[in-house]
């Protein structure tokens, strides 16, 4: 059940069904039915009753490590591939919307991107179910893990912090990660399965980029540096270390500054600089 103490008509409360939702499928139909036209609500105090976010059955979550992989070579290890692509994208899905109901008080085109990006993971997640289905899997059929929405709630309370850890680390490194599976799908025949992950690096940069361009926003309101602020909340929340290769071009495009992409290529520099 939601409870909310303003108008439902809002595009801040419209995130909340979507996000409480446990069937997939539905939680996608809802979230790109989401008219980002209407009143957003920004200073609206709205309260979700219920788990956050809403999950199926299945798939069984495990820890990260407790997950096999699998040759993509095969027909069995590339759906257990796209399952785990799939499961990223329904959780990119709440990610968008929880940041929407989650945080009041921003300007309005900060609603509405973000609602925007809630809608184009909805869309990669039904393209991924689909090819699925056209293997005989279904969304479900495989364990997967739970860290990217661990993150979330532990930055519940810290918007800077979740648009640093979230996009900014958690979800940049899909740009890292994406040529190198796109080139093994191609390698084994299966060129939906790469033209879908063209299609997702494509957004995936943009939303990237939005949540850089909002990091650096609200580090200007609040009068810090951003690569600074950003060291500081990586320990502070636990954040993992990004690991290379990395997708130097993608994370560019996406609005990293030559300053980040180099202490992202050599941490220590930075221990250093803070020695001097």
């Amino acid at each position: 059940m939601t409870s909310i103490s303003s108008s439902a008509a809002s595009l801040r409360a419209r995130a909340i069904p979507p996000l409480l939702e446990t069937d997939p499928d539905t939680k996608a139909t809802l979230t790109r039915a989401i008219d980002l036209s209407i009143p957003v609500g920004a200073g609206d105090h709205l309260v979700a009753e219920g788990r956050i976010p809403g999950r199926p059955d299945r798939p069984l979550l495990v820890p990260y490590t407790k997950l096999k992989k699998r040759s993509a070579a095969t027909s069995a290890g590339r759906a257990v591939l796209l399952h785990a692509l799939a499961h990223i994208e329904l959780n990119a899905i709440d990610l968008a919307l929880d940041i929407v109901w989650r945080f009041p008080g921003l300007p309005d085109q900060f609603y509405r991107e973000w609602t925007g990006v809630a809608q184009e993971e909805a869309l990669h997640f039904q393209l991924l179910r689909d090819h699925l289905r056209s293997m005989g899997c279904e969304y479900g059929d495989f364990p997967a893990h739970n860290s990217l929405w661990e993150m979330a709630e532990k930055t519940q309370g810290d918007l800077l912090a979740r648009l640093a850890l979230v996009p900014r680390t958690l979800e940049a490194r899909g740009l890292d990660a994406s040529p190198p599976v796109r080139a093994k799908l191609a390698a084994a025949g299966d060129h939906r399965a790469a033209e879908i992950l063209d299609l997702i690096l494509r957004d995936e940069i943009g939303h990237v980029a939005l949540g850089n361009r909002w990091y650096r926003y609200l580090c200007t309101q609040r009068a810090h540096d951003p690569v600074a602020a950003y060291a500081e909340l990586a320990v502070k929340y636990k954040a993992p270390t990004p690991r290379g290769p990395f997708n130097l071009e993608a994370r560019r495009r996406a609005g990293f500054a030559d300053e980040e992409l180099a202490l992202l290529q050599n941490p220590r520099s930075a221990v250093v600089a803070e020695r001097q």
